[in-house]
């Protein structure tokens, strides 16, 4: 297979993801009825509200719990995603200068033990998600890029992960040989995992506990103590709203969180001399420290699934059509496939897809409880959301208990990320120019350091940071 074209002839290019490929869709769930009470009202059908609801349940199997989801339960995120659960949590650094540096440990802290807190939960409810503990492997493949893992494994070190390695580039090639790779970093806290086959899972388990979930059920409006959808509305003390990247949607809400688009192959199944050429035995997840990062995974059935940013974001907020990516996205990252992995040139990309992440203006990840209004919300995990969604359904579950005075504050309810106030993204055209200047800055800067070999990150990059508000 050597005409250029051939790898990426006959991709299927959307079908929500190629997580749901060579599966039926979840068989539809009733819309809302009409008019209804209940204890809780979870807006939103992915990892956030159904964790959510599975804690809340589990802690208080008395209380009355309805999630409403707009299409079915994985259809954003939490069914496109890469499957990388691992302990990175979005804003930590800034909550490391707003709280002290200890409330930052514990945070991290927090995420470290999630990500075991989703692998047992998942054991122990029966959920095969085609899971394993490899941990996470972050690749340099330039000077500038190099220098920035060596801060990075510093700084995750001053934060206590003490069981972190910083490995040289002969180390790096003994785990995946990557062309060009001088170094990487690697810590344990980290899974892959099938994103469909644990957001479908879950949602059974949360249906068995007597959660009431309802489908095709889109809500046009949160107030407190009330969720609206076309076809009645949830009456609730409580209503937490879980839509990460869909928040926009919401009336009141265009401008609160940002959706950010990502996008992600899957090539044909690898041969077993392929896979010994590469190595990958332990199945980390793999990164790498470009500022326009790739994310990927070796999947349970011999694939390379791979993700990157493509087109960041579509005006006014909007979201795609069912997964759907342009064409250029898709070469572009078949270029970063094979920039990797030379060998893989002819491989056939047999799936391409895209989704939508929540981004808070200051890229920090927060969980809410409004006591006044008894209105809640969790997300803007800026790609990190996997893991971090467990920790803010416990979270959540703690402060609705705390509220109701079920329970007193608990360690979660104090970490730093909780009750977190952030501005609003600027009005368009504003916000779609900026988007669109960032990541064309840190596109053009990755290109430079790619091609001066200097050790320093380049000034476009350090100017997008400053943009960006990170």
């Amino acid at each position: 297979m050597n005409a250029s074209a051939a790898p990426t002839a006959g991709t299927v290019n959307g079908g929500i993801s190629f997580w749901y490929a060579g599966r039926p869709l979840p068989a539809p769930r009733e819309p809302l009825p009409g008019d209804t009470g209940a204890d809780v009202c979870i807006v939103g059908g992915g990892y956030t509200g159904l964790w959510t609801a599975y804690y809340l349940k589990k802690a208080a199997p008395f209380l009355r719990i309805t999630v409403l989801e707009q299409k079915f339960c994985g259809y954003g995120a939490s069914g496109r995603n890469g499957g990388w659960l691992y302990n990175g949590i979005a804003g930590r650094d800034r909550y490391a200068k707003l709280h002290g540096k200890e409330a930052a440990v514990r945070l991290q802290e927090a995420m470290n033990a999630t990500v075991t807190e989703v692998v047992q939960v998942a054991a122990a409810e029966g959920i095969e998600a085609d899971i394993h503990q490899g941990g996470v492997l972050e690749v340099a493949y330039t000077p500038a890029q190099l220098a920035r893992l060596k801060a990075f494994h510093e700084a995750e070190l001053a934060y206590g992960e003490m069981d972190r390695l910083l490995l040289g580039a002969r180390e790096t090639a003994g785990r995946i040989r990557i062309a060009g790779a001088v170094g990487s970093s690697w810590t344990p806290h980290g899974a892959r995992v099938h994103p469909v086959k644990l957001v479908t899972g879950l949602s059974r388990v949360v249906e068995d506990l007597g959660v009431t979930i309802h489908e095709s059920t889109p809500v046009t409006e949160i107030r407190p103590k009330h969720a609206v959808t076309p076809y009645g509305t949830v009456r609730a003390p409580y209503i937490l709203r879980c839509t990460e990247g869909f928040t926009a949607a919401l009336k009141g809400e265009k401008r609160s969180w940002l959706p950010m688009n990502s996008s992600m192959i899957a090539t044909e199944p690898l041969t077993d001399e392929q896979w010994e050429h590469i190595g990958w035995a332990g199945r980390e997840t793999l990164g790498d420290m470009a500022h326009a990062y790739m994310y990927a995974q070796r999947t349970a059935d011999g694939r390379i699934a791979l993700g990157g940013r493509g087109v960041p974001y579509r005006f006014g907020s909007k979201t795609d059509n069912d997964g759907r990516t342009q064409p250029a996205t898709v070469e572009a990252l078949r270029e970063i496939l094979v920039r990797f992995f030379p060998a893989l040139a002819g491989v056939r990309i047999d799936h391409a897809w895209s989704g939508v992440l929540g981004v808070p203006r200051d890229w920090c990840a927060t969980v809410t409880l409004d006591r006044s209004t008894g209105l809640g919300w969790a997300g803007g995990y800026v790609g990190s959301g996997v893991a971090t969604a467990n920790l803010a359904g416990r979270t959540l579950r703690d402060l609705v208990q705390q509220d109701s005075g079920q329970a007193g504050t608990t360690d979660l309810t104090e970490l730093p990320w909780v009750n977190h106030k952030v501005r609003k993204w600027e009005p368009e055209p504003a916000r779609w120019i900026g988007v669109h200047g960032l990541y064309a800055a840190y596109r053009a800067a990755d290109r430079r350091e790619a091609s001066s070999h200097a050790a320093a990150t380049d000034r476009l990059a350090r100017f997008a940071d400053r943009l960006s508000g990170r």
